[in-house]
């Protein structure tokens, strides 16, 4: 049903190299990015996703208030693993360490932490093992 989503961040340079360095435990990269001089203006962003389509953004603007939740697909629960493990390292808060999640459904596998933001940003797997 969504073709992308976007966050707007307090500091778009922590948080390219925050996502620079998480989202390839995911398997996703930053497959696009803006600058100022060409949005023509202030506005800086970067779009990360799968095989060169980006499906999340972040970018320089109005930082949104309050929390927001996005939840990111992992091709396994090792990949679950790694996201966590990179997401601590690159700085952010736990919110919820690696683990079975079973008032979800009996493989929810899932890790969330919270971004330079705030924001609770989780990967989940789906299938056992």
């Amino acid at each position: 049903m969504l073709d992308h989503v976007g966050l707007s961040v307090s500091d778009y340079a922590n948080s390219k190299a925050f996502y620079d360095a998480v989202m390839p435990s995911i398997g996703a990269e930053c497959v696009m990015a803006m600058t100022a001089e060409e949005t023509g203006g202030t506005y800086e962003g970067s779009g990360y996703g799968l095989a060169g389509k980006p499906s999340f953004w972040i970018g320089s603007g109005d930082h949104s208030k309050g929390q927001v939740h996005i939840a990111f697909t992992a091709p396994s629960r090792a990949a679950v693993d790694a996201f966590y493990a990179a997401a601590i390292a690159a700085g952010a808060r736990d919110n919820g360490g690696p683990g079975l999640r079973p008032h979800y459904h009996p493989d929810y596998y899932a890790a969330f932490v919270l971004d330079p933001d705030g924001h609770n940003i989780e990967a989940v797997c789906h299938t056992p093992e």
